[in-house]
């Protein structure tokens, strides 16, 4: 029996029952698909793809935000994604200011249903106000956005004590949000009772560790959080926020980014950016062509396979119908 209730424990804990009714569905809605290499094929490639963190690509945002590995999978393709401009030699987002709905229409390219409140309160944590049309760099509305989309619930219920110190009341007495998603939930922003003073930090601390030994949702580490309140003596609630976005050692045991000063580097994926460039760079020398029209003089092209994350099979499916019915061939890496 210990061991029974240790490995339901252990399944419970790891969502494992999350991914069998995911790859369960997903076998069922493309069972015509799988028969043609088998359903043994299928379980490898999903929870290989689960494993690498490509499951989540151009998936439902309730899939998306359905775990703690998928939400830090996200942020890590979202971050590896757009991190760069291909073109130009590579210049860096962080030369470049984007607006709210600029980051999410890129967000909307990984999961086309993610929803503008999240972005929304991600960009309020950098800009401090309502001031929604004001521009910001990639490095500082991700560890924002980071913050606020894999801690979405935890800050629900931080904004409830927040407003509930500042009014005085019992802080004691927290509603935790039951709903899965908590985005649903509009946040008001904490402007009773003088905001600008803030709250005790100590108190607020204590709220908090309080709040993350009876939460089921994830939670920055307590410790790092008092290492974090511990020399100031009074807060507002944005200003909590952008500290908790801030702080490296949450983002380090949060573990989906690298630190603020490694943003821009990713070996990995500049080895095929590179390779793609040298591709496309192939792809503008001409050979010489006949007057009959003749190509069998021309070199031929041996373009490189570059392995693609696993998708869900009715992407691929309806990729297929849409490109039914025209004979033309377009090869991304050339536009």
């Amino acid at each position: 029996l210990i061991s029974v209730s240790y490995c339901l424990l252990f399944a419970a804990q790891r969502h494992v029952l999350t991914y069998m009714e995911d790859a369960v569905s997903q076998l069922l809605e493309n069972r015509e698909d799988i028969s043609q290499y088998g359903i043994a094929r299928f379980f490898t490639e999903y929870f290989n793809s689960v494993r690498q963190g490509t499951h989540i690509l151009f998936r439902e945002f309730s899939f998306v935000q359905a775990t703690p590995h998928n939400r830090a999978s996200f942020l890590r393709t979202f971050w590896r994604c757009f991190r760069t401009v291909g073109k130009n030699g590579g210049k860096y987002f962080q030369h470049l200011l984007l607006s709210s709905q600029e980051y999410h229409c890129l967000l909307q390219l990984l999961c086309p249903d993610f929803p503008v409140e999240l972005t929304q309160k991600a960009a309020r944590i950098v800009l401090m106000d309502d001031a929604m049309d004001c521009l910001m760099s990639f490095s500082d509305f991700l560890f924002a956005f980071q913050i606020q989309f894999y801690y979405s619930e935890f800050l629900e219920s931080v904004a409830s004590i927040y407003q509930d110190l500042l009014a005085g009341k019992n802080p004691n007495t927290v509603i935790v949000p039951t709903s899965s998603s908590g985005q649903h939930r509009q946040r008001q922003p904490p402007s009773d009772c003088s905001p600008l003073d803030g709250v005790e930090a100590s108190l607020f601390y204590q709220c908090l560790e309080s709040l993350c030994d009876r939460s089921k949702y994830s939670c920055p580490p307590s410790a790092l959080v008092k290492e974090m309140l511990s020399s100031a003596q009074r807060l507002t609630f944005y200003g909590f926020l952008m500290a908790l976005a801030k702080d490296q050692g949450i983002n380090r045991a949060l573990g989906a980014l690298p630190d603020k000063g490694d943003l821009f580097l990713d070996p990995a994926m500049d080895q095929e950016l590179e390779k793609l460039v040298a591709q496309v760079s192939g792809l503008s020398i001409s050979g010489p062509t006949s007057s009959s029209g003749d190509t069998a003089n021309l070199p031929v092209r041996n373009s490189p396979r570059i392995n693609s994350p696993w998708k869900p099979l009715h992407h691929r499916r309806k990729m297929d119908a849409e490109s039914e019915g025209s004979n033309e061939e377009t090869d991304s890496s050339e536009n």
